[in-house]
């Protein structure tokens, strides 16, 4: 299995899927984590891979970096595709409370998320699940996926298939401002949402005032959602460490209206 392995430095995902691929003795020939470099395409051309896997990994792969490796380059999405395509699935299941997910193996085009299907396996979500939690899951799926797939694929045995372009659907890159909850006005659950879809980046705030006329930026790390009410476990009030949500009331009740 002559591979080159694409992840993003900093990405869990990417890392949980390599090291599960080097335990059980797949070792790549090269991996490439930074994606900022430029891409070296005489190297790549040189190691001679049989196929490039790719995850989490952040940069669109120009046509003459796939047409590189013989059986084409495999990416590795953490959503049942076609459903949530794009920048954030795992954060997008868990706002739209979905009750399962999954993970597909893909051959990788020149559009997003968009190529052949070569598998996919589900995975049930369930209340306790957060951002951190189902990456950890998606991740060591993946993994498994690949080591029973790719054998299938190279040796002809798994035919890709296209996706249904009408069950499509697309997600955003969340920004700072997507993570504020108005603890009066929003829907408890959808704060409870936002708290495990959205943490630890960008992150879940609110924003309190004081008695002295200045506010407060609170984040909202951990919730519960018990009997339409939203439950509030850990926060961190700003420049202070986390603490427990009763911590914060007995610490700052006497300064907040």
């Amino acid at each position: 299995m002559k591979y080159i392995f694409f992840g993003g430095g900093q990405s869990e995902f990417a890392q949980i899927i390599l090291d599960g691929l080097k335990n059980a003795g797949w070792e790549p020939l090269a991996s490439i984590r930074d994606a900022r470099q430029e891409l070296d395409i005489p190297y790549l051309k040189s190691l001679e891979a049989d196929i490039f896997i790719v995850a989490s990994f952040a940069k669109i792969l120009k046509k003459e970096i796939i047409d590189i490796p013989k059986y084409g380059v495999i990416g590795v999405h953490p959503s049942l595709l076609p459903k949530y395509r794009g920048a954030s699935p795992i954060q997008s299941v868990l706002l739209a409370d979905e009750k399962e997910t999954g993970t597909a193996l893909f051959l990788i085009d020149e559009k997003i998320d968009h190529g052949l299907i070569l598998s996919k396996v589900k995975c049930p979500m369930s209340n306790s699940d957060t951002y951190e939690t189902l990456l950890k899951k998606l991740a060591e799926l993946s993994a498994n996926l690949i080591l029973d797939t790719l054998p299938k694929y190279l040796s002809g045995e798994l035919k890709p298939q296209a996706q249904d372009e009408q069950e499509a659907t697309y997600t955003k890159k969340f920004v700072t401002e997507d993570g504020f909850a108005d603890l009066q006005k929003d829907n408890p659950k959808d704060i409870w949402l936002k708290i495990r879809a959205l943490n630890p980046e960008p992150g879940v705030y609110t924003i309190l005032e004081l008695k002295n006329g200045k506010i407060m930026r609170l984040k909202l790390l951990s919730a519960d959602f018990q009997d339409e009410k939203l439950v509030l476990q850990k926060v961190q009030p700003e420049g202070k460490k986390p603490m427990s949500y009763k911590e914060f009331l007995n610490g700052y009740q006497k300064i907040l209206i």
